[in-house]
């Protein structure tokens, strides 16, 4: 598969009492065309500095960041970007929320109804439409977060630790919901999360990041799709991975106590 988005050599340092303070030291990784790529490492790792720098939020302090050959100054409308926290309008009803960056993009109502009205149905919000934002369960606001992210129509998805305040059944639930939305459409995933399980679950490739952003490892996962989120952890080739990538973890917290990272 062709390379669609390149991170080259990116640094990030932050000011604080006039002291630098490195996040993010020369970070090199490439991300496929429809590839499912999780990064996960221990908090304060610089993960979601990261994620903010290709979404562009955040301008790297050296290096660049390229989407199809292209340098990254500016969020793009290509890029669609979910973070840990609900950004829902309050006042703004589910499909109003949903339709919210297709009435931006100038598409007429009835369009965006019937586009809002996809969304709602694919991530399993159907019946909820005239809900607001304080009547959803946590759950619901995962899931209306994500139809309104897609309504964007992004070719890529960043997501930020997207289940990460969610109990153990809804996270199953949602990323299954997240698994089938990506399955077939094409789309290239780009997920942060401090969740080994969730990472192999998900992920055509996990890479496990130390301090400063640096790769501890770059884990192919082959396991069969479909995968089933609540299922998938009983065979024997889940557990081997877990077990490396738990490594790859441990290695790099040795090496960050050592102030070798």
């Amino acid at each position: 598969m062709p390379t669609i988005m390149r991170i080259e050599q990116v640094s990030k340092l932050f000011l604080r009492d006039n002291q630098e303070i490195s996040v993010l030291k020369s970070i090199n990784l490439e991300i496929e065309q429809g590839s499912f790529v999780v990064i996960v490492g221990p908090s304060g790792c610089g993960k979601s500095t990261l994620l903010n720098i290709v979404a562009g939020l955040l301008p790297a302090t050296s290096g660049s960041v390229s989407y199809k050959d292209k340098l990254i100054v500016k969020p793009l409308l290509e890029l669609g970007y979910l973070t840990q926290k609900d950004t829902l309008m309050p006042w703004r009803s589910v499909a109003h929320n949903i339709e919210m960056p297709l009435e931006i993009r100038g598409m007429n109502k009835t369009e965006r109804r019937i586009k809002a009205s996809e969304f709602i149905q694919a991530v399993g919000l159907k019946g909820f439409e005239k809900h607001y934002p304080h009547e959803l369960s946590g759950g619901m606001l995962r899931r209306a977060c994500l139809a309104r992210m897609l309504s964007t129509i992004p070719e890529t998805l960043l997501l930020d630790e997207p289940f990460g305040a969610l109990d153990a059944q809804l996270r199953l639930e949602l990323q299954n919901v997240l698994l089938d939305l990506w399955s077939g459409s094409g789309k290239s995933v780009l997920f942060v999360t401090h969740d080994i399980e969730e990472a192999i679950v998900l992920g055509d490739r996990v890479i496990v990041f130390g301090s400063n952003g640096r790769i501890i490892t770059d884990e192919p996962i082959l396991l069969q799709r479909p995968r089933d989120a609540a299922r998938i952890r009983f065979q024997p080739e889940f557990a081997e991975i877990h077990r490396r990538l738990w490594d790859a973890l441990i290695e790099a917290r040795a090496l960050r106590e050592a102030g070798a990272l």
